[in-house]
């Protein structure tokens, strides 16, 4: 009975294995494609078929899946040098954001589905055609509010490409899109809906934005403006620094004349004062004095005493009865005094 069961075992587990290798899961935000011995499948119009999100079947150990992004990618673009209008250099840093919006074409332009060459061939396409139109644009434009008008021309001509009208010369890039373009056709036998060879759509993508993150000068150019501007700046300081000491000397020249001219006026006033004291003083001397004037020869003989006996080692040689002497004899040989 042990013998028939092994059988039976083996016969589950092979066919739980052949069921799960037959199915496959694709995640939400990726579309799958078929392979069978290497090659895609595909439809009646030999479009590869692209499975949606979801639970799918598959021949097992025969078939096999490649999925691909479905999400919206953003490509950055390493800065580069282009020339304005007025043959001006400028170092722009971009980035693309891009998504897949034909799956089989997609999967048929870039040689199953390479990532690395579809952006290579977009970021060709892009930097031609951004060199182009900064080439029509001024320095101002770039930098003001026509960026955001160039940023909405350069995803409209990658989405659609450019019109035979447009007298720009076809680019590597665009040369490289078409041959991918054709080669989509020959694979298909030119049932795949038409569209323009040299745009973003002929290799099954959308761009859905572009964005210019930085505009600078090149090197050599913002240190020229740098010391330019510096000088300037020196220049203007000099300039401030010197009316300042200008300034200052007019100032200070003000103030020394307002101190002299005080002193002077305060010195006039006090002379002024001092002599109209000394004129009062003496008319005061004068009116005391005429009221009685022996007491003023007194008081003026007085005085010359003490200036003539002043010193330690003074001598005169004078006559005792000279009238000098009159006021140090005693009252009684003291004659009348004689104004």
């Amino acid at each position: 009975m042990h013998r028939h069961k092994k059988p039976a075992m083996f016969l589950v587990v092979l066919v739980l294995v052949v069921l799960y290798a037959s199915l496959f899961v694709v995640q939400e935000g990726q579309r799958g494609i078929v392979l069978r011995f290497g090659k895609v499948l595909r439809d009646s119009n030999k479009k590869p078929l692209i499975y949606n999100p979801g639970l799918h079947v598959k021949i097992p150990f025969i078939e096999m899946l490649k999925n691909l992004d479905a999400r919206i990618q953003t490509m950055e673009n390493q800065a580069d040098r282009f020339v304005t209008m007025e043959k001006k250099d400028l170092i722009v840093d971009s980035y693309i954001k891009w998504q897949i919006s034909d799956f089989s074409r997609y999967y048929l332009a870039t040689d199953g589905g390479d990532v690395l060459q579809a952006e290579v061939l977009m970021k060709r396409k892009f930097s031609d055609r951004l060199r182009s139109e900064l080439g029509r644009m001024d320095v101002k434009g770039i930098v003001t509010d026509s960026r955001n008008r160039l940023m909405t021309d350069l995803r409209e001509a990658l989405n659609n490409g450019t019109s035979g009208d447009d007298k720009t010369q076809a680019t590597a890039a665009d040369n490289a899109i078409a041959s991918a373009a054709a080669r989509v056709e020959r694979e298909t036998n030119g049932l795949q809906q038409a569209v323009n060879p040299n745009s973003m759509a002929a290799l099954g993508i959308k761009v859905v934005d572009v964005r210019i993150k930085q505009i600078n000068l090149p090197t050599e150019v913002s240190d020229a403006i740098y010391q330019r501007m510096r000088a300037e700046r020196e220049a203007v300081a000099r300039r401030h620094r010197s009316q300042g000491q200008e300034e200052a000397e007019k100032l200070r020249a003000a103030a020394d004349y307002e101190v002299t001219y005080t002193l002077a006026e305060a010195e006039r006033q006090a002379l002024i004062t001092r002599g109209e004291a000394d004129a009062q003083t003496a008319q005061l001397y004068s009116e005391a004095f005429s009221k009685e004037p022996l007491f003023y020869n007194f008081i003026r003989s007085l005085r010359a005493y003490e200036n003539s006996f002043n010193g330690h080692n003074d001598v005169m040689v004078l006559n005792q009865e000279d009238d000098f002497f009159r006021f140090m004899k005693s009252p009684e040989d003291t004659v009348a005094i004689r104004p």
